[in-house]
């Protein structure tokens, strides 16, 4: 960003003296230069950053396949047997859709939303300002509504099997309890006791999982943050000295990191949120016991 305001402030030199000299085509020329400057230390920058972001959404979705099948294991061992059926396959295949919607469809209208508005401020004779500000709209929609459909329908499902196994469970322990005699009772009674250490472990697994999921989207999500706010601060200060169209970039490409904030966020709010729900439905289906 140094580098950007150091080229801004010679171009402004520059383009003071030529224009004094009344030699308005070389100072064309020196824009052109300026703006081709600016657009390659900017996009060099935005690249390694759309990186790490892909990176980190990666990791988070490693980490919740090795997350899922673990905590599905412990909610069988708690009785959880409808809900685990009903709640793994939305997961994983959430997990999958997301992914590859994101790497696939998301990240790419963000990179063409980020052409758009390079082009755009080359020349007064294009505008397509407009249809970059739709695409960057557009995927914020698109992020909320799949958020919603995720919630939505895990907790939904959720809610339906733990009752079942809820019911199951208890008509399987009155069984036990009534049908087998002398020992029929304290079966029952043991059959509780390991439920109940099983579901200790499994709400143990997923506090942990969230907070290493919240490790790994941290530090990527406070350098995204900072770097949304240093692009809007510069883009506030090249006004006094940049021509208005650098200034439209640098603020274009300001939103283009609150956009991947907002990526990386709901990433990792959404499988932090699946991961609670999946605890609260659980511990709710041993209240119908």
């Amino acid at each position: 960003m140094i580098t950007v305001l150091i080229v801004i402030m010679i171009h402004s030199i520059f383009k003071a003296i030529i224009e004094n000299l009344g030699n308005h085509a070389s100072s064309k020329i020196v824009y052109f230069i300026q703006y081709l400057m600016i657009v390659t230390l900017i996009t060099d920058s935005f690249i390694s950053v759309l990186n790490l972001t892909r990176d980190s959404i990666g990791q988070v979705i490693d980490f919740m396949n090795l997350l899922i099948p673990l905590l599905s294991t412990l909610m069988l061992t708690t009785g959880s047997i409808t809900t685990t059926g009903i709640i793994q396959p939305i997961l994983l295949f959430m997990m999958s859709f997301i992914g590859n919607f994101i790497t696939n469809f998301i990240i790419p209208i963000l990179l063409i939303s980020i052409t758009l508005g390079i082009i755009s401020n080359i020349s007064d004779k294009i505008q397509i300002d407009r249809l970059a500000k739709f695409l960057k709209s557009s995927i914020v929609w698109i992020l909320g509504i799949i958020l919603t459909i995720f919630v939505c329908s895990l907790s939904i499902e959720g809610t339906l099997s733990s009752s079942v196994d809820g019911m199951t469970a208890k008509t399987a322990k009155a069984a036990v309890s009534n049908f087998i005699p002398v020992v029929g009772k304290i079966l029952g009674d043991s059959v509780d006791s390991i439920i109940g250490c099983g579901n200790i472990l499994k709400n143990a697994v997923g506090v942990i999982g969230v907070i290493v999921l919240v490790g790994i989207v941290v530090l990527p999500i406070l350098k995204l943050g900072i770097l949304w706010i240093s692009f809007y601060v510069l883009s506030g200060v090249c006004e006094v000295v940049a021509d208005e169209k650098i200034v439209k970039l640098i603020a274009q490409i300001s939103d283009s990191y609150k956009i991947l904030l907002a990526i990386l966020f709901s990433v990792s709010s959404m499988f932090i949120i699946g991961v609670t729900l999946v605890l609260k439905i659980t511990n709710s289906s041993l209240m119908y016991r």
